[in-house]
């Protein structure tokens, strides 16, 4: 990628390598393959900062937090951030054991 200065980066080419090292020591990135990965990084990054802006807009202040970025990352992406309370996270539906079914079939039938 032409024009791109390392400096720019949020994820630096040696932290890049160091992190494929991680996964497999014996893998080399090829530079073409270092620049495309470091672009998405800063894409990715940059769009998430920008949407969760837009919700801390939304929730009319001036002052990004965390939970902000949180609610982007687990609505858009699928994605939990270790390290913070689970309160942005949306609800789940908690699953009936057969046994609490039966008795809700037979509450049903006695209320007929």
């Amino acid at each position: 990628m032409e024009g791109r200065s390392e400096g720019r980066s949020v994820l630096s080419k040696t932290r890049l390598t160091h992190l494929a090292a991680q996964i497999d020591p014996k893998q080399v990135l090829d530079e073409d393959v270092q620049d495309v990965l470091l672009q998405m990084a800063d894409d990715f990054i940059e769009s998430a900062v920008s949407a969760s802006c837009g919700l801390a807009k939304h929730r009319k202040s001036g002052v990004l937090e965390a939970k902000d970025v949180q609610v982007y990352l687990e609505t858009s992406w699928n994605m939990t951030t270790p390290g913070f309370s689970g309160e942005a996270a949306p609800a789940k539906k908690s699953t009936a054991t057969e046994a609490h079914k039966q008795r809700m079939n037979q509450v049903k039938k006695s209320k007929r």
